[in-house]
């Protein structure tokens, strides 16, 4: 609502001072035509310089008329410029107020839960005296969401640093292949209930940061299993193509409609309604890994899977 008043109220103006320029043009023409018209009649029409002097008059209002278009059209093109770069920045900062609105909602549902849950853990442990299999699930269970928060965390605290580049990345020969099978043996044992399928090359190497590619499959990973249904597989996979490694994450959930696969990679954005969404995320994942993979020098690209869901695949150059 604000930016479309905000727009309505912008193509007025901008229309009102283009039609008063018009308008200043007219009248300054029709000044000068008037001009003209006086300065020839006072002429004398028998006199021996009259077609010179008629014609040094004539010139002059050509003169005239220039000015006013160049003048007119320099001050028309300064208006349409400054009045696009206004508009281009206040649609932008009130889009961004709204990601950070729906950011902020999204953080302080994610905050809230595992925090509830780990509080309600540990309360239950206070005041109860259960048996050791109880003690361990509830102990396993807090951990569990402690290591939500722990993502969470790392992911805002990292997406600010390389955003203002004050994250030093520790560029290194990283075993490739090791880090995407422990990283799927660890989602493993969180979600023992979902299916993940690994098929990984061995022996594939990447220069890179290894914190960094690990929160880049964490967040791929934990993208597909939020988007898919519990019963459905998520495929992950590690290949070696010429001087390239790929690896990609294939869901088999709704997909990604046409109109939203580049929005879904901007900071904050996600699909549907913040109040309304039944998922839990804040719209940083994707875009971190966007911006993980772009400091790597690599290729990160959505494709859909067939029949349904979607399929993230990570290039990044082999050593």
């Amino acid at each position: 609502m604000k930016l479309r008043i905000i727009t309505i109220v912008y193509w007025f103006l901008l229309v009102y001072i283009i039609a008063a320029l018009v308008y200043w043009f007219i009248v300054l023409e029709n000044q000068n035509s008037q001009m003209t018209e006086l300065r020839i009649e006072e002429l004398k029409k028998d006199a021996s310089a009259f077609t010179q002097q008629y014609d040094a008059i004539q010139a002059q209002h050509k003169r005239k008329v220039v000015q006013y278009i160049s003048e007119g059209a320099t001050f028309l093109l300064l208006i349409i410029l400054g009045a696009s770069f206004v508009y281009s920045a206040v649609r932008k900062q009130i889009r961004l107020s709204h990601q950070q609105q729906n950011f902020m909602m999204a953080v302080t549902h994610e905050l809230k839960t595992p925090i509830a849950i780990t509080k309600l853990n540990l309360e239950t442990l206070q005041k109860r005296t259960l048996e050791e299999a109880q003690q361990q699930k509830l102990i396993a269970n807090a951990l569990q969401e402690t290591d939500r928060l722990n993502v969470l965390t790392n992911n805002i605290l990292v997406t600010s640093q390389l955003e203002t580049g004050t994250y030093k990345l520790n560029r290194q020969e990283t075993d490739l292949a090791t880090l995407v099978r422990e990283g799927v043996k660890d989602f493993n044992g969180r979600f023992p209930k979902r299916v993940i399928q690994l098929n990984a090359e061995e022996n594939i190497f990447v220069n890179g940061e290894i914190l960094l590619l690990q929160m880049l499959l964490n967040n791929l990973l934990d993208n597909a299993l939020k988007y898919s249904p519990k019963e459905s597989v998520v495929k992950v996979g590690l290949i070696k193509k010429k001087q390239n490694a790929l690896l990609y994450v294939a869901d088999e959930g709704g997909g990604i409609p046409a109109d939203e696969k580049k929005k879904i990679f901007q900071k904050f954005y996600r699909i549907g309604n913040e109040a309304t969404r039944q998922t839990k995320g804040t719209g940083l994942g994707l875009y971190l890994c966007k911006k993980i993979v772009k400091d790597h020098h690599g290729t990160f690209w959505l494709s859909d899977n067939k029949p349904h869901g979607a399929i993230f695949t990570v290039q990044l150059q082999a050593i």
